[in-house]
């Protein structure tokens, strides 16, 4: 700390002043406290201006002990002063949740990738701090580009770059896709040991704000039901929950032809392929079920009950040959009670003209009771209709209680004929049949019942990542033209859903993701007086699981600017 004056035409005033660096870069000083007037301290500390002068330096000396002193004993003291106007421009809030997912972006060493990259393009601007900034963004507050930039400027860390240099950065991004997902999936193998003996394959699209089809942009059937052209998405996930690798092709293609290439790269860039095959029946077409038998991979794959020979259909249905799939014990399913909670299986060999396979039907009653439930509520809808004379024409939405109602002509004496609507007792006969049961195919002829089952079980985990995708980090609507961009887009969400799922996997499953994502997104910090921070969430026993898993904390009364830069290596792995 210094002795500055500050002169007037009448007076002459003596402050403390302490120099720092602000978060521009650029020096600068603040003042800590303000000794008087020269006539003031001349009363005081006179009779002349040096004794006055050396009296202050002498002061200003002694609040520098303190203030280290302060630091050092984690001690400080900041006036406020009630009639002082901030400066213009002056930032008091910082983003700060965004330093839990730097940690998981350092530990996948994306950073060097980011290298590897500007050592090849040979570009001026940082794509690393580029790339960081819109992952991190994307989970914190998903926006568009823009917007990402502008959240980024109020990270403890702000852009070192320009709103210009992001869109140049989309270009490259996009044309190295590829390399970046196969250097993530390798990194991460670092943070944990991926499960890549089983590997989740599903597709959804995305609809762009569009009427005209353009490139990849097609016509397909929307997810969403939307009337716009869309891109499809496949998508690969681990054993655990983590996402794998995607691809991108056309809205009015047949997803089944998605998988192969995709499947070949991972075999080839991520080194895989000792690996079991889960997909549902969509994805688990007969050729697809081939490809996935060849070498050392197998399949698991849902079958359709409705599309078996008949010989297997009967088979099927039929009440007869369950066992429990606990203890193996046989058990007659119709005698079951409706509030059983248990699960029951019988199977048999099944082969087709490509593959012997083997056939598993299990039976829950849980389950059979919410399809009957269900139907009976919408059975209640179609009788409504057709009172209501309300019959509109099917759509093909296979739960449109309108499926439930016939029609038939009556024509008396030749006249024009009157559509007369009933309930279709036969479709709801054929439904009921297929209560509480569920099929799986695979080629793992010798392996327990129970853990082919346990595997198909977790399917639900990458329906999971597409609405986490979709809703909560807002990957749609896509509101970019051109291709390479789009595909950029496409693997930030891919690897902010990584990031998200890796913490998620840290903090032991324990919390949704509704709480996990509102709690990072608020731990922001209030800059007070360029001395430090101070926290403006609450702590709890999610904000100290966080800071325990991440290895920093930053749940103080108040930081320094000094701490917080050791915080921010920290969560750089430094």
């Amino acid at each position: 700390m210094k002795i500055t004056t500050s002169k007037s035409k009448n007076s002459e005033s003596f402050y403390i002043t302490k120099s720092y660096i602000n978060d521009r870069g650029v020096s600068t000083s603040t003042t800590v406290r303000k000794l008087g007037t020269l006539a003031e301290l001349l009363n005081k500390h006179g009779p002349t201006r040096e004794d006055v002068m050396k009296w202050a330096r002498q002061v200003a000396k002694e609040e520098t002990l303190k203030y280290k002193n302060e630091i050092e004993n984690e001690s400080v003291l900041i006036n406020f002063k009630a009639n002082k106007l901030l400066n213009y421009d002056q930032q008091c809030f910082y983003r700060g949740g965004y330093l839990f997912l730097q940690y998981i972006y350092y530990s996948l060493h994306l950073d060097k990738t980011c290298r590897k990259l500007a050592h090849k393009y040979k570009f001026q601007y940082d794509i690393n701090s580029i790339l960081s900034d819109l992952v991190y963004a994307r989970v914190l507050e998903p926006k568009s580009k823009l917007s990402s930039y502008n959240t980024a400027q109020a990270f403890l860390e702000p852009p070192n770059y320009d709103i210009h240099d992001v869109y140049r950065a989309l270009d490259v991004i996009g044309k190295e896709c590829d390399l970046i997902q196969s250097e993530v999936y390798k990194n991460s193998n670092f943070i944990k040991g991926r499960n890549a003996k089983i590997l989740y394959y599903d597709c959804t699209n995305y609809y762009f704000e569009i009427e005209q089809e353009d490139g990849m942009k097609k016509y397909g059937k929307s997810k969403e039901h939307r009337p716009n052209p869309i891109i499809q998405m496949g998508l690969f996930m681990d054993g655990d929950g983590l996402p794998l690798a995607f691809s991108l092709f056309d809205g009015n293609s047949n997803e089944q032809t998605s998988l192969k290439p995709l499947e070949e790269k991972i075999t080839h860039e991520f080194g895989l392929e000792k690996f079991i095959y889960c997909s549902d029946a969509g994805l688990g077409a007969e050729n697809i079920r081939y490809f996935n038998h060849i070498g050392e991979r197998a399949f698991i794959v849902t079958q359709s009950i409705k599309k078996l020979p008949k010989e297997d259909k009967t088979w099927a249905l039929s009440k007869n040959g369950f066992k429990r799939v606990s203890d193996n014990e046989k058990v007659d399913i119709s005698q079951i009670p409706v509030d059983d909670k248990g699960l029951y299986y019988k199977e048999e060999p099944y082969t087709t003209k490509k593959l012997h396979q083997r056939l598993i039907i299990t039976y829950s009653p849980k389950y059979a009771l919410y399809q009957k439930t269900l139907r009976e509520q919408q059975v209640e809808r179609a009788k409504k209709m057709i009172s209501n004379n309300s019959v509109k024409k099917q759509r093909k939405n296979p739960n449109d209680p309108a499926r439930f109602v016939a029609n038939i002509a009556v024509t008396p004496d030749g006249e024009k004929a009157d559509i007369k609507y009933h309930l279709d007792t036969s479709r709801i006969d054929d439904e009921s049949q297929y209560d509480g049961l569920y099929a799986i195919c695979t080629d793992l002829l010798d392996d327990d019942v129970n853990s082919i089952l346990k595997v198909s079980e977790g399917r639900w985990q990458i329906e999971e990542c597409f609405r986490i995708m979709k809703t909560d980090f807002s990957a749609r609507p896509v509101y970019l033209r051109d291709e390479t961009r789009i595909k950029a887009h496409f693997l930030i969400c891919f690897l902010a859903l990584l990031e998200y799922r890796i913490l998620e996997k840290q903090l032991n499953n324990q919390y949704t993701c509704e709480k996990i994502l509102s709690t990072i997104r608020n731990m922001n910090f209030a800059a007070i007086q360029e001395q430090g921070f101070m926290p403006l969430y609450s702590r709890n026993a999610l904000t100290d699981l966080l800071h325990e898993k991440c290895g920093f904390r930053t749940d103080y009364e108040f930081i320094t600017k000094r701490k917080m830069k050791n915080i921010q290596k920290s969560s750089k792995l430094r």
